[in-house]
């Protein structure tokens, strides 16, 4: 089975830029904050209940040379993304007096969902209202701190193109996250911002540990449905965002970025 290599960090190539990323406590978001501030932006990085591991990423940053903070942000509620970006412009002002942001990645999500049968009005709603209604009102609300230039990034899903009924409620979440990039991508273009959404496959993270990891036969057939042979690493969805996040990006928008390794082809 073929491994993973990572872009090396330390180019610098975010130096003085500020990055959002929700959810950046475990799995792909964490990723994703540490590459960031590998490239030099200062990661606020948000988490629902486990302070311990978001503390963790920040002191790992900051062992690396990078500068992070962590904000208990539960998203989902009415009022979220308002009490979000005002713990944010809090915490920022103690590093650039006027607390804007350069970049906004949203990954915070509930991973999976029921069945059309099994599935209620509660989890519907639940899943929907982290998945899509919180990333519409953080940008809504962000827009004000975004500067011209800056880049939106979306954590979709490669479920979001293919019929997967087990979750069928998730996917419809990804598909309307990639609507919603699209719209922005074009209402925003005047100001120089881009939008894109990334849409992983089956990573190897906490989520999917619990059928995946130490089971052989699992981790066989999860990788067989990749066109390169192997499960998919939270750097492998991390890297593509640092490119998004960057000026070599800069005529890239509107798009979804499949990172499934190619999956389903």
């Amino acid at each position: 089975m073929s491994t993973t290599t990572s872009t090396p960090m330390g180019t610098r190539q975010l130096e003085g830029k500020v990055a959002l990323v929700t959810g950046g406590s475990r799995g792909i978001g964490r990723a994703i904050a540490e590459r960031l501030a590998g490239d030099g932006a200062l990661v606020v990085l948000t988490y629902t209940s486990d302070e311990p591991a978001a503390r963790e990423v920040v002191a790992r940053i900051e062992k690396d040379g990078g500068r992070a903070v962590a904000l208990k942000a539960t998203l989902g509620r009415h009022g979220d993304a308002a009490g979000l970006w005002a713990a944010f412009d809090a915490e920022v002002a103690a590093y650039a007096p006027d607390a804007g942001v350069d970049i906004i990645v949203n990954n915070a999500g509930i991973g999976r969902s029921a069945d059309l049968a099994a599935l209620t009005e509660e989890g519907f709603d639940e899943v929907f209202a982290v998945n899509v209604r919180a990333p519409f009102f953080i940008v809504q609300e962000g827009l004000k701190r975004l500067r011209d230039g800056g880049r939106i990034i979306n954590i979709s899903s490669g479920a979001a193109r293919l019929a997967m009924p087990e979750i069928i409620a998730y996917s419809a979440t990804k598909g309307a996250l990639d609507n919603f990039t699209l719209n922005l991508a074009k209402g925003l273009g005047p100001r120089g911002i881009t939008v894109n959404s990334v849409a992983p496959g089956i990573i190897d993270t906490d989520v999917n540990a619990s059928w995946l990891r130490g089971n052989p036969q699992a981790e066989a057939h999860a990788a067989s449905l990749a066109a390169l042979g192997r499960v998919g690493q939270p750097q492998d969805v991390a890297d593509i965002v640092a490119f998004l996040s960057s000026d070599g990006a800069r005529w890239v928008t509107g798009q979804v970025i499949d990172a499934t390794g190619g999956s389903g082809l």
